[in-house]
């Protein structure tokens, strides 16, 4: 069978599979992908906030990164949020020149994207430290992990951005093995070069470009070989603005949750420093990554399921995109209500998988259910945000990455501290916008589908 009658059935399964099974046989291997890939910054942390001594410190230090590195995965995040889908609605259309032009022109952004990047951020490196809420105490080991990190920039830029044009031409598990092979990697490295090698945070920061750079190779090793059905062409790399534009509307609405994800971890460590010390810093490394375990199976899955809405909507399959929005809707709703559900009912065990230091679990302990009980309701959030991306609705799927994330939290989070001179009210801001965006986007979702589907179809 030749590559064009497997690209051929790859795209067909998505008009005539059985929805369910085809959402799982989608959705779980870009889950488990979006998974792996949490565990090159996750088992970072792991292993670091258990290095003796110094662990609560470092762990601290790789917090303070957590803005730039966010912001990193943000540019990425903008050109393959932005350009996956519409390539996959180029598919559904039958324009497979358009689709293969879309991902040429998202190398071209990655490129630049990386070298305005680095040079910004080793320019200002320190003073954004130190703004971010570092200490001369914590200041060393953010500066250590930091300055490796930004030299894999390329190499995840590459990986988060382009691996989604390999789901969106039906390649689901091709794409999961990609982020998989960079994460066993990393899960082998981290700990001969923390603890074997004695190397402590810088360490750690090797292990991840290392298997960084084997992720992206093998991502480009697909897109450039005969078994992609959209392949990197060296001749439609070449800049086109209303393809840029394009991907750009699109795009904008997860590069604003992305970037805001960064400027809300600076209001967050700037006040609990301000207003507390360096554990309450600690604290917060540790809270964001409960939450990002607890909010990858739903974005993980649901950018799985992209593909399926948007290639159907391009064909103007109605029913087959209502039944897969309620579907991702109704297991998006389950999701987030029981993991966060267990991390609010276990929150020292919790933070026990990431730090040995009894003052700084004692305090996890103490914030964390205030912290996530918000994101059992984030789920309905979730799928109505990310169909609305799949159909092309970004003026929809942006209000909402707003009112969550810059209209509530950062805003609850400078406010509430400021008048209650209290450096608990600052955990406070997170569940307040959670709830109030939730079910705002839901509302919203339940009084527009309808109209929504009179341009499914549409040229």
């Amino acid at each position: 069978m030749n590559t064009s009658t497997i690209s051929s059935n790859s795209e067909e399964r998505m008009g005539t599979a059985p929805i369910f099974k085809l959402m799982l046989s989608m959705g779980i291997p870009t889950f488990v992908a979006q998974l792996i890939n949490l565990l090159y910054n996750i088992v970072d942390r792991i292993y670091i906030g258990h290095i003796p001594e110094v662990g609560a410190a470092s762990l601290t230090g790789i917090g303070l990164c957590l803005p730039i590195i966010t912001l990193v995965s943000a540019f990425s995040v903008f050109v393959g949020a932005g350009g996956a889908p519409l390539a996959s609605i180029a598919l559904g259309k039958g324009d497979r020149d358009k689709a293969q032009r879309i991902l040429s022109n998202g190398v071209t952004l990655l490129i630049i994207f990386t070298v305005i990047v680095m040079a910004v951020i080793y320019t200002l490196k320190k003073p954004l430290l130190y703004f971010f809420g570092a200490s001369d105490a914590t200041y060393p080991h953010a500066d250590d992990y930091l300055s490796i990190y930004l030299i894999g920039t390329i190499f995840v830029m590459i990986t988060t951005g382009l691996n989604t044009f390999i789901t969106a031409q039906g390649q689901s598990k091709t794409a999961m093995f990609s982020v998989l092979i960079g994460a066993i990697f990393n899960i082998i490295l981290d700990p001969i070069f923390i603890f074997a090698l004695n190397l402590g945070i810088k360490g750690a920061a090797i292990a991840t470009v290392i298997s960084q750079a084997i992720s992206a190779a093998w991502v480009i090793r697909f897109l450039t070989s005969d078994k992609a059905s959209l392949r990197i062409s060296a001749q439609m790399m070449r800049p086109q603005g209303k393809l840029i534009l394009s991907i750009a509307a699109l795009g904008v609405s997860p590069f604003i949750m992305q970037v805001t994800e960064s400027l809300i971890t600076i209001v967050f460590t700037h006040g609990l420093q301000k207003y507390g010390d360096d554990l309450y810093v600690g604290s917060f490394t540790i809270l964001q990554s409960i939450m990002q375990i607890i909010f990858i199976p739903m974005s993980g899955f649901s950018q799985g399921v992209q593909p399926i809405i948007s290639y159907n909507y391009g064909k103007g399959n109605v029913d087959r995109v209502k039944k897969t929005c309620t579907i991702l809707i109704t297991m998006s709703i389950i999701v987030s209500f029981v993991l966060a559900g267990a991390a609010f009912m276990f929150p020292s065990v919790a933070a026990g998988i990431f730090t040995s230091d009894e003052s700084l679990k004692a305090l996890c302990a103490k914030v964390l259910p205030i912290y996530i009980f918000g994101m059992m309701f984030f789920g309905i959030q979730n799928g109505c945000q990310q169909s609305f991306i799949s159909m092309g609705q970004a003026g929809k799927s942006l209000i909402f990455a707003l009112l969550r994330k810059v209209i509530l939290i950062i805003p609850l989070a400078i406010i509430l501290p400021y008048c209650t001179h209290s450096v608990m009210s600052i955990y406070y801001a997170e569940p307040i916008s959670d709830i109030v965006s939730a079910f705002s986007c839901g509302a919203t979702f339940m009084l527009t589908f309808k109209s929504m589907m009179k341009g499914a179809g549409q040229k």
